[in-house]
């Protein structure tokens, strides 16, 4: 169950992490997204502004006309606070959203704006409250005679943010809920069980029971350990049984031809050689089964009857490669050391052309020395070309 926890844990961190970095992606984005309709909202009211407010404001005796052109904006621009200034930073007319907020002064960005002769924007907090300041210079021809400013208050892009992440911390927390309960499913029912199966098998077959040994459980991830374990088994099984029968013979005087013992019996008999088969079919051969190589034991007398003394022995089998994957098994020296399961000997694959191969095997073996060794009712081809 520790295991379980630790998985459980670490996903749940990774997934959160994740979660926020992409959240606060898509939020930054929104934000700015936000941002970027109220500066244009700004730039277009204060566009159609100037061009009504600037002659009035040119001339003093009609400087009453820019705070009723100013009500009127109010009326149908609810929300959206405006002041003008004239050159001497005095306000000449304002809307009732910022009346009184601004009479110490122009706000920076209006006399920057005015210095500049250019358009400003600058979004300011004050308290709980967020404004957007916009502020373009007021002309008389090319002088500059003033200057318009508008607030537009921004407070409901961080309240929308706000419930974003709010949103997005109860995705998060249900997606990490469900993730971690069907991590902990797929745990239990696809690692704890067939782990805890499996050990009872290990346990079983270690005490030595033959059942256990051709029961093995198919727990898929656990299949090749229980391979593993079952070749081994078997190889002490087998070590076991030989060394029980040996005791028995010992104890009746009688000697019984054991795999230990022939390997202990061709060393003395070879004086330090090594045993080396030399045959045109393979004990083992490996072909492509789609993008896999799979291994195929030959049907074959000779590999039945040959094999069991090189298994004890460890010697070399030289052979003809036919398989169409062998070369991609051998290593530089065209090499492999076989049986799959458990290497015991040596594979060594020599390479013979369709040419050789019909000539000497087909040809020369089989139509040759084979019915001449076997004294067969045919009579035996030779051919100086095979």
């Amino acid at each position: 169950m520790r295991l379980a926890l630790r998985l459980v844990w670490m996903l749940a961190v990774g997934l959160t992490l994740i979660s926020i970095f992409f959240t606060w992606q898509q939020i930054r984005r929104d934000r700015r997204n936000m941002q970027q309709e109220v500066e244009h909202r700004a730039a277009t009211l204060s566009e159609s502004l100037s061009d009504s407010l600037e002659p009035a404001l040119a001339d003093r005796s009609k400087r009453t006309q820019v705070q009723r052109a100013l009500k009127r904006f109010s009326r149908s621009q609810r929300g959206i606070g405006v002041l003008v200034y004239d050159n001497d930073g005095k306000v000449i007319a304002e809307t009732p959203e910022v009346q009184g907020k601004f009479a110490a002064g122009p706000p920076a960005v209006l006399l920057r704006a005015m210095a500049a002769d250019a358009a400003q924007a600058e979004f300011e907090h004050s308290g709980n409250a967020s404004f957007h300041l916009f502020g373009v210079p007021l002309h008389e021809e090319r002088s500059i005679i003033g200057g318009l400013m508008l607030v537009q208050d921004t407070s409901n892009i961080d309240i929308r943010i706000g419930r974003l992440w709010r949103e997005a911390a109860l995705r998060m927390l249900i997606q990490v809920l469900v993730i971690a309960a069907i991590t902990v499913l797929i745990i239990r029912r696809s690692i704890l069980g067939p782990l805890a199966r499996t050990m009872q098998w290990v346990k079983a077959v270690r005490a030595g029971r033959t059942a256990a040994m051709t029961s093995k459980p198919d727990d898929g991830i656990f299949s090749p350990f229980t391979e593993e374990v079952t070749t081994l088994a078997q190889s002490f099984s087998a070590a076991r049984a030989s060394a029980e029968l040996e005791a028995r013979l010992r104890d009746m005087s009688d000697s019984i031809w054991t795999a230990e013992r022939l390997s202990v019996h061709v060393k003395a008999k070879l004086n330090g050689s090594r045993i080396v088969v030399v045959a045109n079919r393979e004990p083992y051969m490996h072909r492509f089964r789609g993008r896999t190589i799979e291994t195929i034991v030959p049907a074959s007398g000779l590999v039945t009857a040959l094999e069991p003394i090189l298994n004890a022995c460890d010697g070399t089998w030289v052979a003809h490669g036919s398989g169409d994957a062998d070369r991609e098994t051998v290593d530089n020296k065209d090499r492999i050391r076989v049986p799959p399961d458990a290497p015991r000997y040596t594979l060594r694959r020599v390479w013979l052309s369709k040419e050789e191969e019909e000539g000497y095997y087909y040809g020369f073996s089989n139509e040759g020395l084979w019915p001449l060794c076997h004294i067969a009712h045919t009579r035996p081809v030779f051919r100086a070309d095979d």
